[in-house]
């Protein structure tokens, strides 16, 4: 029985890449809903799908958060995770889509809980704005606040997973692109402006057409300004997310018992207790030397030497890197250590996937 995949609003749901893909069910807003209705609503999901993971951004209201902690509690019920991402809304809800294809495969709930973090690491996700006066989720030094201010003033913004921020301009620096294969999403605002299209897809050597989707209701909000075009990269490829994910290593969280992958549970936010040497436990990443780079690439080679030759589980269908430009092969993620960038939602940041509730206990069944 596949997981169920939730989340907190409709903006965070796009459609559904083929007819397969089974589409997230949204948890109504808890403004002027009563906790009863809420509770139906996730129980309705248990008994139909068994567990159910929520997808809920950081900038979401915190009467959001604290609806769905009260719910689990109530409920009682170990079988609900919380995923917290820092990604604006146009590229969480890319992160929503891809975790809603995934949940169709063979994957554990516990898996796919943390597998979010990993799959924030490949969405490149920024926008274009008229104004940076008021954003204040993506550092902007003084003198690109000031030039905020001159008429006609625009800004490409990168927000994850790496923030970037340059002038749109004549002479202006390159926004840092994915040395992989990705399709790029938009989402027009009040901006009229096409520099998505006609200057990032080919910096970023984006092939075919670019898709567009409405703004969702929540972006004005996230980048400060109403004035600006959304945009998200993400890898397209059903295969390669289904080998990024299987070529983890899989653990057993200690405290809850749920498969995980990378170094925190999804369901109980334990932190990945791993054998260090001498024979003693510790947490943290993994210290033996043939897992530092379990979050590997998302391509091998014919003769299964590349970075998935180890990987548990196959992929729908086969991926030739012979037909992908060798520049942009996938390049692996590390487990071992934090990104470079504390902003960067890879296996290693300072917003971990946050169980529902106020901790793990033991787990008692459904009434």
């Amino acid at each position: 029985m596949p997981t169920a995949i939730a989340v907190t609003s409709a903006d965070l749901v796009l459609p559904p890449t083929d007819p397969g893909t089974p589409r997230a069910a949204v948890l109504p807003p808890p403004g002027g809903r009563p906790l009863d209705a809420s509770i139906a609503d996730v129980q309705q999901l248990l008994a139909r799908y068994g567990h159910v993971v929520v997808v809920c951004p950081t900038s979401a209201p915190a009467a959001v958060e604290n609806r769905l902690h009260a719910v689990r509690s109530l409920l009682e019920s170990d079988r609900i995770a919380l995923v917290r991402t820092d990604l604006p809304p146009l590229g969480a809800a890319v992160l929503v889509r891809q975790l809603c294809l995934l949940a169709g495969y063979d994957f554990s709930p516990g898996v796919l809980a943390s597998a979010a973090r990993l799959l924030a690491h490949y969405i490149y996700a920024g926008a274009v704005l008229g104004s940076v006066s008021r954003l204040d989720r993506v550092p902007v030094g003084l003198g690109t606040h000031l030039k905020s201010w001159l008429p006609g003033a625009h800004f490409a913004v990168l927000a994850g997973p790496t923030p970037q921020m340059v002038r749109v301009g004549s002479g202006e620096e390159a926004l840092a692109g994915p040395e992989f294969a990705t399709e790029l999403l938009l989402a027009r605002g009040r901006l009229q402006t096409d520099w998505p299209a006609t200057t990032l897809v080919p910096r970023w050597r984006i092939p075919g057409p670019v898709q567009e989707t409405p703004l969702p209701a929540s972006s004005p909000d996230w980048w400060g300004t109403g004035k600006l075009v959304e945009f998200a990269a993400y890898l397209p490829d059903p295969a390669v997310l289904h080998q990024l994910v299987s070529s983890v290593r899989r653990e057993i969280c200690h405290w809850c018992g749920m498969d995980l992958i990378g170094d925190r549970c999804g369901f109980c936010g334990a932190p990945l207790t791993v054998l260090e040497a001498g024979g003693t436990r510790g947490t943290g990443s993994y210290t033996d030397a043939q897992d530092a780079g379990s979050y590997a690439g998302a391509y091998t080679d014919a003769q299964g030497t590349g970075p998935y030759a180890g990987a548990r589980g196959t992929a729908p269908r086969a991926v030739d890197p012979r037909t992908t430009d060798p520049r942009r092969a996938l390049p692996p993620a590390d487990t071992g250590t934090a990104p470079a960038d504390a902003h960067a939602p890879g296996p290693a940041v300072p917003h971990p996937t946050r169980a529902l509730g106020p901790g793990a206990h033991t787990p008692r069944a459904l009434p």
